[in-house]
């Protein structure tokens, strides 16, 4: 069985702070445990586009 954690990060002024910022919150959860399944980039159209990271974990 696994447990599913899901994170979203908003994307400011800089696409490229916004990738640093995901591959730092990978490398933190990675640290807890967690692998990473999947991270869904912002689709054109969105009020507020954002990153969304899926993470699951061994119970």
């Amino acid at each position: 069985m696994y447990t599913y954690h899901f994170e979203k990060v908003k994307i400011g002024i800089s696409q490229k702070n916004a990738e640093t910022k995901v591959q730092e919150i990978i490398h933190e959860h990675a640290k807890e445990g967690w692998r990473l399944v999947q991270v869904i980039p912002p689709y054109h159209g969105a009020f507020t586009p954002c990153f969304e990271i899926i993470f699951e974990k061994k119970e």
